[in-house]
């Protein structure tokens, strides 16, 4: 079963309420930037380094806020990106995209623990019902790298990159 039907029927067990537009295609180029269009905050959940260029290219093009989150081995990154505020960097600022290896860091080479996913995706949840609430991130500009073995937490202080290629002094295009 298609994982977007398998996250409806999850959803719809939860609460029979809810409402689940499914997209079970990739969304590329114009489409995707329709989505984020009329999206109020977006989180990438992706495993590839391509399609969180292209989102982040999206989201710093219609100013959405992205909420990014990220798992490897014992390893979670959290960041939030949120271009509505002056002097905040994109996921491009961070991960420069040029020659990036996507197989270097893939789930099924390194593998990945289960509980590190959980950890972030919460946290996901969590400043994107921030955002959408009003109360705001205080989190944008940071990077937040969880280390599973040691249960440390890290935050590291982000600075946009005069020379990014998307959200520079170039407006960005999409992937």
């Amino acid at each position: 079963r298609a994982k977007t039907e398998s996250a409806q029927h999850s959803l719809q067990q939860i609460n029979p309420e809810v409402k689940v537009s499914l997209i079970s295609q990739r969304l590329e180029n114009d489409a995707l930037q329709q989505q984020i269009n009329n999206a109020d905050v977006v989180l990438d959940c992706s495993d590839n380094f391509t399609t969180r260029f292209a989102i982040n290219r999206a989201c710093v093009a219609s100013q959405t806020p992205l909420v990014s989150g990220a798992a490897i081995r014992f390893e979670g990154q959290l960041a939030v990106f949120d271009k509505r505020h002056n002097n905040s960097p994109c996921y491009e600022c961070l991960y420069s995209d040029s020659g990036r290896d996507d197989s270097q860091l893939s789930c099924s080479e390194s593998g990945i623990l289960p509980p590190v996913v959980g950890t972030i995706g919460t946290l996901q949840a969590l400043e994107a019902i921030k955002l959408i609430s009003g109360a705001g991130s205080t989190s944008h500009g940071y990077l937040h790298v969880f280390d599973g073995l040691s249960m440390d937490w890290r935050k590291l202080k982000l600075k946009p990159r005069g020379d990014c290629p998307c959200c520079g002094a170039t407006p960005p295009t999409l992937l």
